[in-house]
């Protein structure tokens, strides 16, 4: 059976992701796991993460998920969400944090005022927001299983302050525009990664797990 583990380090919408994909894949076998033989027995891995990250990281050493999560990320499919995305780079500036450096990069905080939306006119400029908080278009850089039957520019949810900037720009497979253009997805070999919520996005959310359930890359 196609068993998917989702990691329980205790920061993160745990329950949201398993209800939405079990809607998207109803013959699999979902489970929320919080032990390391768990992830290592389970087929897929989906890593979500929510709140700050240095409480993240601290959480996730002390659960002793840490090495398998590492180990789920060489060889099996992973799909990291929100901040499940943003712990597989080196380092964030959120609390001076190191990460998992599965790949190298930063994650970087919304400079947020000095930015000003580009759909409205310069004479009527409101400046941005942080968190960004709500519904943005996803412009697919670059053909991937997962945007399987989503369409270019779809609409994701997004609550974040902070981003990935990758340092190998090949790695981003999705981008949004607030204030400033950022990746919001990316993949390489096993692993797919976004910044967006699929579990809050509707219709498009649940097609992008389903296509994650399918995956065999």
């Amino acid at each position: 059976m196609n068993t998917i583990a989702i990691v329980d380090y205790g920061m993160g919408n745990f329950h949201s992701v398993a209800r939405a994909l079990r809607a998207a894949a109803p013959e699999a076998d979902i489970k929320i796991c919080s032990t390391a033989r768990e992830l290592d027995q389970a087929s897929r891995v989906v890593f979500p993460g929510q709140g700050a990250m240095p409480d993240c990281m601290r959480t996730l050493n002390e659960s002793g998920l840490r090495e398998a999560v590492v180990r789920a990320a060489r060889d099996k499919p992973l799909l990291g969400v929100c901040v499940g995305e943003q712990m597989l780079f080196s380092h964030s500036e959120e609390g001076n944090t190191p990460c998992l450096d599965i790949f190298p990069g930063k994650v970087r905080r919304f400079d947020g005022p000095q930015y000003a939306a580009a759909s409205q006119a310069a004479a009527d400029q409101e400046l941005l927001k942080v968190p960004h908080m709500g519904w943005n278009r996803v412009s697919q850089t670059r053909p991937h299983a997962l945007w399987d039957g989503i369409a270019d520019n779809t609409f994701f949810y997004f609550v974040h302050s902070y981003y990935a900037e990758p340092a190998d720009h090949g790695l981003g497979v999705g981008e949004t525009h607030y204030g400033v253009s950022f990746t919001c997805a990316i993949a390489a070999a096993n692993i797919f990664a976004v910044q967006f919520h699929p579990e809050k996005s509707a219709d498009d959310g649940l097609r992008l797990y389903r296509n994650f359930v399918t995956w065999n890359p």
